[in-house]
């Protein structure tokens, strides 16, 4: 199976930072774009960002250049650096990745179980 594992989540202070990661594990044969979403409660799933193959980055809007996504392929690994946090960045935050178990098989998304992060003083 695959299994994706998210870590880095916790209680900051408006102005602070964290750090979250993503591994993936188990019999993934080949991974394609990686992302974060989050869902703060009442509100639907939304992307954070997102990175491809191509070492393409994206991001929602909210960010403001403030969240860096980055990844690390020989590691299956998946970061994202979340600066000047605001209590609006409240949130259990999802770790995405659209892979493959082998060639044949068709690529699919898989999801971590989430971590939550909580913007508060």
């Amino acid at each position: 199976q695959v299994q994706l594992v998210e870590s880095g989540g916790g209680l900051v202070q408006p102005g602070g930072s964290l750090s979250l990661s993503c591994e993936a594990s188990g019999s993934i044969f080949s991974i394609h774009d990686m992302g974060w979403f989050r869902q703060a409660p009442g509100k639907e799933r939304e992307l954070v960002a997102r990175i491809n193959n191509y070492g393409t980055a994206i991001y929602a809007d909210f960010v403001r250049g403030r969240f860096t996504i980055s990844r690390d392929v020989a590691k299956k690994m998946v970061f994202l650096q979340m600066n000047d946090l605001e209590p609006a960045d409240t949130a259990v935050y999802y770790c995405n990745t659209r892979g493959a178990t082998s060639y044949w098989t068709s690529i699919v998304d898989y999801w971590g179980k989430g971590t939550l992060v909580t913007v508060s003083s």
